[in-house]
């Protein structure tokens, strides 16, 4: 085969790819932008502080349709802890939420069927409940962060003030429609592309013999999601990849589950915020839950199959294309350039706090502070390094630069050193680059 045919059958197959996800993932990006103004981060930190399954349960059904990857949600369960959500609602939070969101699930509709997209967030919800029970049964002493688990911190700095930039709908439209395609853009489009390449390069069904059902199966392409570190969205048409090669139902769910909850970066921080004991446990549930549903759905979509079949044939409805599916896939890609084509402030990814002058302690003798923070992937992480400086004593002022790896701090009488273990606690590293009276 030419090397002319080979690049073709990969565009043409990523197109498709596309313009099947490209509706649903739309409509994704809609709600996610709703869900980000009217269920924050801030709101969710003031209900998972008590003891019991409530909160854990709580705090698994949070995340599901949360729009976070599996970077963003790092510093979020971070500062969950810090505000006083107990040790097992944060680890049940951590588990559930980088699995699914809204924008994931349509997608999942749109590429892997309705069976697939119902099961996925149970999945979620069920993987964060059992992680977040284990840790409640058998509890823990350690970890850094607040070891008190008796209800959240009454925070009232500007980490938990309303935002008013804005209307609601204006701020639902922006985190949509600019901010969520910013942060899962790259990925999203690297994940159609090997989809695209798997579909045009290899014969469909050809390794079923070797990823088919069972248990091997599922253990391969859980190996395979784990070094993989791509969002809950991402991750889906790579999914429908392996399915199209002959991979299972339930080991496509394994890789969706392993990938998006296991990544050295979620894996120290836990170890780091949480402590030994709950990163292990969240390991072992992380592969059970893989295991477990994957099997179940494997059993249950021949089920389905046979007393729906109009379901079944769902996932490649759309596959022959039509000028709906081509004039979505073309707002898709101006949605995806204009996020990086958006005003400056909103390009360089900046997340700015600041604090009324009646907070702000010595103010007379205000210092500027220039820190360089390593390990920012998004603009949840930008956002959340924000939240944390501004919570620091004497702050009054904190601009967080996401490109540029800075954050600049200012207020009376503010300590170097707890600006930078307020950066550490989230999971990054930080060093004063500079600092002028």
């Amino acid at each position: 085969m030419k090397t002319y045919d080979i690049v073709a059958g990969i565009i043409t197959a990523s197109w498709q790819v596309l313009g099947q996800m490209s509706p649903y993932l739309l409509f994704g990006f809609l709600v996610a932008g709703a869900l980000a103004v009217w269920v924050s981060p801030e709101w969710v930190e003031r209900h998972l502080g008590r003891r019991g399954l409530g909160p854990v349960f709580k705090a698994s059904l949070f995340g599901v349709p949360l729009p976070l990857c599996s970077c963003g949600v790092i510093p979020v369960s971070a500062s969950l802890r810090r505000h006083g959500a107990s040790r097992a609602a944060t680890t049940a939070f951590l588990l559930s939420t980088p699995q699914t969101g809204v924008d994931s699930i349509a997608v999942t509709y749109a590429l892997l069927g309705p069976v697939f997209a119902v099961f996925r967030p149970i999945a979620a919800l069920l993987t964060g409940f059992v992680g977040g029970g284990l840790v409640q049964v058998l509890g823990e002493a350690g970890g850094t962060g607040s070891t008190k688990d008796s209800g959240p911190a009454a925070c009232t700095e500007a980490c938990c003030a309303e935002r008013h930039e804005g209307g609601v709908l204006f701020r639902a439209l922006r985190y949509g429609f600019l901010t969520l395609p910013r942060d899962i853009g790259p990925a999203l489009l690297v994940g159609i592309i090997i989809a695209g390449a798997m579909a045009a390069l290899v014969p469909q069904g050809l390794l079923n013999a070797y990823v088919g059902r069972g248990v091997l199966s599922i253990l391969l392409l859980m190996a395979a999601g784990v070094p993989v570190y791509v969002c809950a969205t991402a991750s889906v048409p790579i999914a429908a990849g392996f399915m199209h090669i002959g991979a299972s139902p339930g080991a496509a769910l394994a890789f969706l589950i392993a990938g998006p909850a296991t990544n050295a970066a979620t894996f120290t921080t836990v170890w780091k915020v949480l402590g030994r004991q709950t990163a292990i446990l969240y390991l072992a549930t992380v592969a059970a839950s893989a295991i477990t549903c994957g099997l179940a759905l494997d059993r249950l979509v021949p089920a389905v199959a046979a007393a729906l079949p109009q379901l079944d044939s769902h996932a490649h409805a759309a596959e022959a294309g039509g000028l709906f599916y081509h004039a979505a896939a073309v707002v898709l890609l101006v949605v995806l350039a204009f996020s990086y084509r958006a005003t400056p402030r909103h390009r360089a990814g900046k997340e700015t706090v600041e604090k009324e002058p009646s907070k702000v302690a010595n103010a007379a003798d205000e210092r500027r502070l220039e820190l360089a923070v390593t390990g920012m992937t998004c603009s949840h992480c930008a956002e959340s390094v924000s939240r944390a400086l501004a919570e620091c004593a004497g702050v009054h002022s904190v601009e967080v630069d996401l490109s540029g790896g800075r954050a600049v701090v200012k207020g009376g009488g503010i300590d170097p050193d707890r600006l930078l273990a307020a950066v550490a606690g989230l999971g990054y590293t930080a060093k004063v680059a500079g600092e002028t009276a």
